[in-house]
């Protein structure tokens, strides 16, 4: 691979030859008035217009009942974990190819992953990998689904959608109603991907999504759950607000709850960042058809959307021939002012997830060895 023609290509492509970095937010819209409004409000924290009119606005964005906005997106994925019944010593299944919020969401409840192999051409959890370990390991009884393995129960499936890119959700769905386990979605990275004109995060009974300061919309942190279900959300809004009872003044908490609501300073810059996330998509689906030509002629594979879906290509994506060749792109871009990063090291390899049970992760391990992503950012 020509390292240098490469680099060259992406810094005019973004039209610079300073520090390039991976993803950086934009803030073009009514940011500041949104925050002035909310400081002159005084209405700074958890509670706040910019609250409530953040939850009505996204909801209707990814066509879900409601929303309930929380600190960050493992904040989100934690608490909707929990409104899934997942209890301490209960196994999850989840995806190894993943950033280690999905794992550690997990871990807070002590509940214990189960890594399950990725397809390839999604590098999100594969249905056929998921069925094949279920019909090995487990079993229906009392409509629970049971480890035959260690003994557990698995209580909840988090597939993920890989660097903004659908799995094949409807399939794990499927599977996940068959073996009665709760469907969870971490659709971090997905906001504006959608899968057969559904939007990700939707599909099972709960999803959550992220707002870190990397993600396409930002409010330097930030976390949103959502579900079809009144009771869910009800009940989310409860235990993410240290699960006090509503009172003039008495302080009356019933049971353990975390401090997870998202402050209205936050919420107030999500909004603006709202207004303009479909000029976002639109300029990241240009970025992908200018990438994608160039590296096809250079036969160096860019991962496009998968079939049925549409997806708001948060990270763009490019599978390179080996370890070698990855390590190489990875340090050249990289002293060369161009921020290029690896996929993540799969979690079934990090000290604290050694003794987790894992399928067969042959397209994991795969993907681990050569899959890099390049800048991504909006360029408006």
């Amino acid at each position: 691979m020509d390292f240098e023609a490469v680099t060259k290509f992406i810094q005019k492509t973004f039209q610079t030859e300073t520090f390039l970095p991976l993803h950086e937010p934009r803030f073009i819209g009514n940011e500041k008035a949104y925050l002035n409004e909310c400081i002159d409000s005084t209405f700074v924290s958890s509670v706040g217009a910019f609250v409530d009119r953040f939850e009505s606005e996204f909801a209707a964005y990814v066509g879900s009942r409601y929303a309930v906005a929380t600190v960050n997106g493992t904040a989100a994925l934690h608490i909707a974990l929990l409104l899934a019944d997942v209890q301490q010593d209960d196994e999850v299944i989840t995806q190894p190819l993943t950033f280690i919020a999905t794992a550690n969401a997990i871990s807070y409840i002590g509940a214990h992953p189960v890594f399950v192999d990725v397809d390839k051409e999604t590098m999100g959890l594969s249905p056929d990998a998921l069925q094949i370990f279920l019909e090995a390991h487990c079993k229906v009884s009392d409509a629970r689904c049971i480890n035959t393995t260690s003994g557990k129960i698995i209580k909840a499936c988090v597939p993920m959608h890989t660097f903004g890119h659908p799995c094949r959700i409807d399939e794990i769905k499927a599977l996940c109603d068959q073996w009665h386990i709760a469907l969870v979605e971490d659709a971090a990275e997905s906001l504006g991907s959608t899968y057969k004109n559904r939007h990700t995060g939707t599909f099972g009974a709960l999803g959550a999504f992220s707002f870190n300061g990397n993600k396409i919309i930002t409010s330097g942190g930030g976390g949103v759950i959502v579900t079809d279900d009144e009771d869910l959300a009800k009940r989310a809004k409860h235990i993410s607000t240290t699960a006090k009872i509503p009172h003039k003044w008495e302080y009356v908490h019933d049971e353990i709850g975390y401090n997870y609501r998202l402050p209205n300073l936050n919420a107030a810059l999500l909004c603006a960042q709202l207004e303009n996330l479909d000029r976002f998509l639109e300029d990241k689906r240009m970025l992908a058809s200018i990438y994608e030509p160039f590296f096809s002629s250079a036969s160096i594979i860019f991962v496009k959307e998968p079939q049925s879906s549409r997806s708001n290509y948060w990270l763009q994506t490019l599978i390179l021939n080996d370890k070698e060749e990855q390590e190489a792109f990875l340090s050249y871009t990289n002293d060369h002012g161009v921020m290029t990063r690896p996929i993540w090291r799969l979690m079934n390899k990090l000290e604290m997830f050694k003794k987790c049970q894992c399928g067969d992760l042959s397209n994991a391990l795969w993907l681990e060895d050569r899959v890099v992503n390049i800048p991504s950012g909006v360029r408006l």
